[in-house]
């Protein structure tokens, strides 16, 4: 599996002392997402992704087990729920950008589908 050492690890809270991803560092650590075609990179600032479901019932569980996921981790995405769907945005606030606990958090998330 790609996403085992992201996976694997733990977000690491940010006290905004770290500079934000930009370019080969980016870009290398997107790679390592098991899926990184369905993680969109926006203005090299956010992470998103949309995950589709058959009813709202199925994607407000997912949101639930989202949410036990990033307060276990200490690090919280945006997640906007719809009929059917779930839509994940992902950065680091203190940097406003974005850090390997951003990857960190997609990897575990791409393990809850």
């Amino acid at each position: 599996m790609r996403n085992l050492t992201l996976a694997h690890k733990d977000c690491v809270p940010c006290r905004g002392d770290v500079p934000s991803l930009k370019g080969n560092a980016l870009t290398e650590i997107h790679q390592q997402l098991a899926e990184p075609a369905k993680w969109n990179v926006v203005n090299e600032h956010h992470l998103v992704r949309a995950y589709k479901f058959p009813d709202f019932k199925s994607a407000l569980a997912f949101v639930n087990q989202v949410g036990d996921l990033a307060e276990a981790q200490g690090h919280h995405p945006d997640i906007l729920l719809g009929w059917g769907k779930v839509e994940i945005t992902l950065w680091t606030h203190a940097v406003d950008g974005l850090t390997e606990s951003d990857f960190i958090l997609a990897a575990k998330i791409d393990q809850l589908t």
